[in-house]
């Protein structure tokens, strides 16, 4: 600094405003003066004078500001060199030299002179310095690698400069931050805090130039990418057209125009096609539309709008296909035949729409099979369970990516044709979520009088179902909405019986395992013997899945000693079947169970079929408390406290003693505690249990029992009488106990299904002191 730089503290300094320029203290810069007080400034000036004071403006649009719109604190500057422009203005060039505080003007006319306070720079040492220091130095190397306007020279001059304070204001004036932030490092006394400051504007800085960059490369890696492509497809073309291979865009077109002239479908559809395929026309195979247009017109043009198979209307032929394929299910092969016979009678005629109800593992879905092999019909499966998106049913619409139609009109092209055999498997086992609710699109998908224009909202135009013949199964009917329930035929298939297993084993499950695992009937042979053994002992089912694996378990263990060479063929009796199913599983314990008193056996309904269960009842001395054990549920509870209130009311007439339960404490326990159970139908089982438990009188052998009680004393009727009685046949119980009001539910039950069987009926509970004890 020059004798004539050095200002002492306190002093007066004339001040230029400037506009949109922040200067620092080390920087060379130079200035173009054309403002009037700014000129008059410079005039006012002698010629030992040549320190002035440079403050920023704090909005650079205004022309003539107040002392208002300057910043308080500026850079005191030397004048190296002063030029007279021919328009009037000055050119200066100026050296920062140290930061100044105004602590008022004491002059704003001419121009401004303002009363300043010098600020010295700190001298600070140590290691944050340091590493401050050389971390500006890094970012601002690589941003010189980023930007035009910083070249070597800036990077030397900043890797060559030693003092902190002189670093961080050089780096600060050759950036380009804005006004207020570099007036934010102008005014930071703390050396610390302007190395701060500006490393972190340093770092926001190369953020934003990187990200520049990154997007400037994505952008011209697409357009070389573009380019490239095109200039592929054009060397491709040249190439096919060497060798005669040249088909252009208008070739491609006038094929699909012929598909759509050579294929019949409605008006509304052909109009549609056609008005997309001229759309296609006039678009460039590059464009990303043209592969959505071509996709869509490629599913109008292979759907099957009008192509049928033709049905089998032999009803005898298709009866015996049936009874081929499957034993028993009279009931679905009588309603088969029974569409078909009205078929012959009238040509046009809606597709039925049946609903298989049953319990797992009694063929309701190879059925659908079977039915479209009678017909002569295409067969198509969809898997329901778990689908919670509407989109599975009616599609997707155009406008979403990759978008497909729904699953009724992907299986419909699939099979090629309009009238085929379509499963909708496991119907009661649909979802919904926030993306819609697939029962409710199966409602026009399932209705007659709506599904011949069932529009899919990928295709957007109707499609004629009702040819379609659509066969929906379920374990359980009560978690299907009513309203689609109303729309189907419920068939409810009944579980199967010992005689009907024993068929279905010998006709259809051995042979097939046979073949499946590359045994032939000379090789092993199962004895009638055998397969009842399997039934009673190693099953208990209301299906035949655990049947077929057993058989299956007894083959590969026949399959094992053929291949070591142990045996050349094995007939299976009862007596070997322990060998490759180990000790029996299942045997009949009714008989054993109801040996003592205090236990009876009831019947009880499950999703899976009917079962029997055990009702124990034992007493202890104690208070007259109830409890109940095997996770039994709300309502079953109420049932035992009703079968102990009606049983302590006619205590008297039965001969107990009155005060029973003041002097005991009585313990229901329903067998299988880890099974939860409820409903009201236990209510006579329990209470034969209790009465059997406090008057020491046994249950006949061989006696199952369902019905719900009153405290009056009424048995009321239950639910699921088909399922209990098969499941009572099962299990070796010959003689049932129902509600008189249940009578009439045994005509649902085939006859030879209740063979060798004696039905009671009680309409209050006295009636059943006579029937069910000894």
């Amino acid at each position: 600094m020059t004798e004539n730089a050095s200002v002492p503290s306190n002093e007066l300094l004339p001040i230029i405003p400037l506009r949109n320029t922040v200067v620092f203290p080390h920087q060379v810069i130079p200035l173009a003066v054309g403002r009037e007080k700014s000129l008059n400034l410079l005039q006012g000036l002698n010629e030992n004078m040549k320190l002035i004071g440079l403050i920023a403006q704090r909005d650079g649009r205004i022309e003539e500001p107040s002392v208002d719109d300057l910043y308080t604190w500026g850079t005191a500057a030397m004048i190296l060199k002063k030029f007279k422009m021919p328009d009037g203005s000055e050119q200066l060039i100026v050296q920062g030299l140290y930061r100044f505080k105004v602590l008022n003007f004491s002059q704003t006319e001419p121009y401004f002179i303002g009363s300043i306070t010098q600020i010295n720079d700190e001298e600070v040492q140590g290691v944050e310095v340091e590493a401050l220091v050389n971390n500006i130095r890094m970012v601002f190397q690589k941003i010189v690698d980023h930007t035009p306007y910083l070249t070597n020279e800036h990077r030397l001059m900043i890797l060559n400069t030693d003092e902190p304070s002189k670093l961080s204001d050089l780096v600060a004036s050759h950036i380009n931050f804005s006004v207020e932030e570099k007036q934010q490092v102008l005014e930071l006394v703390s050396l610390i805090d302007r190395l701060k400051k500006v490393n972190y504007l340093l770092n926001k800085e190369l953020q934003i130039l990187e990200l520049g960059s990154k997007i400037q490369s994505d952008v011209q890696g697409e357009l070389n990418k573009t380019q490239r492509q095109y200039y592929l497809r054009e060397q491709l073309k040249a190439i096919k057209k060497e060798l005669g291979e040249f088909e252009d865009e208008g070739s491609e077109i006038e094929e699909l125009r012929e598909k759509l002239n050579s294929i019949k479908m409605p008006s509304a559809v052909h109009q549609v096609a056609e008005k997309e395929l001229n759309r296609l026309s006039r678009m460039s195979p590059m464009a990303s539309e043209y592969t959505v247009a071509r996709t869509y017109l490629d599913w109008l043009l292979d759907m099957p709008w009008l192509k049928s198979t033709k049905d089998r209307l032999d009803v005898s032929k298709a009866e015996e296909i049936l009874d081929t394929d499957y034993y028993g299910l009279e009931k679905v092969k009588k309603r088969i035949l029974e569409y078909l016979a009205v078929r012959q009678l009238r040509s046009k005629m809606k597709g039925p729409i049946l609903c298989f109800v049953g319990p797992p593992g009694v063929g309701k879905t190879s059925l659908g099979k079977s039915i479209a092999r009678a017909l002569n019909r295409k067969f198509s499966r969809l898997s329901l369970g778990g689908v919670r998106d509407e989109a599975e049913i009616r599609g997707h619409r155009r406008t979403y990516v990759g978008a497909l139609p729904g699953r009724i009109i992907q299986e419909i092209k699939k099979v090629g044709s309009n009238n085929p055999v379509v499963m909708l498997d496991e119907i009661d086992k649909l979802g919904m979520d926030f993306r819609g609710d697939p029962s409710s699109a199966l409602l026009e998908v399932l209705d007659p009088e709506q599904n011949n224009t069932f529009t899919d909202h990928y295709l957007e135009v109707p499609f004629d179902l009702s040819k379609t013949m659509f066969i929906a199964t379920a374990n359980i009917i009560d978690p299907i909405p009513p309203a689609l329930k109303d729309r189907m035929e419920i068939i409810e298939i009944n579980g199967y019986i010992e005689e009907e297993k024993l068929a279905i084993a010998e006709r259809y499950l051995v042979p097939k395992q046979l073949e499946y695992h590359g045994l032939t009937n000379e090789q092993l042979s199962f004895t009638k013997g055998a397969l009842h053994t399997i039934v009673n002992k190693y099953t208990r089912e209301a299906g035949v899945r655990n049947l077929e694996r057993e058989i299956a378990s007894v083959i590969r263990g026949v399959a094992r000693e053929i291949v070591d060479r142990k045996v050349t063929s094995r007939k299976i009796t009862p007596k070997s079947i322990h060998r490759y199913l180990g000790p029996e599983r299942f045997y009949s314990e009714v008989a054993e169970r109801v040996s003592r008193p205090g236990v009876a056996t009831g019947l009880a309904w499950t999703p899976v079929g009917g079962d029997i269960l055990f009702i124990e009842a034992t007493s202890m001395p104690g208070k007259g408390n109830l409890s109940l054990t095997g996770k039994v549920g709300d309502v079953m509870k109420e049932s035992a406290t009703a079968a102990l209130s009606y049983l302590r009311t006619h205590a008297k007439e039965y001969g107990i003693d009155e005060k029973f339960y003041e002097k005991f404490d009585t313990h229901i326990h329903v067998p299988a505690g880890a099974i939860p159970k409820d409903g009201p139908s236990a209510g006579i089982t329990m209470f034969c249990a209790l009465y059997s438990l406090y008057t020491g009188r046994k249950l006949k052998d061989n006696l199952a029992m369902t019905g719900e009680i009153t405290l009056r004393g009424m048995v009321l009727p239950v639910g699921g009488i088909r399922e209990k009685v098969i499941a009572a046949k099962r299990a070796g119980v010959n003689t049932v106990i129902l509600p008189e009001k249940n009578k009439n539910d045994l005509n649902e039950i085939p006859k030879k299904n209740i063979e060798n069987m004696s039905f009671l009926y009680v309409n209050e509970i006295s009636d059943l002191m006579s029937l069910a004890f000894k």
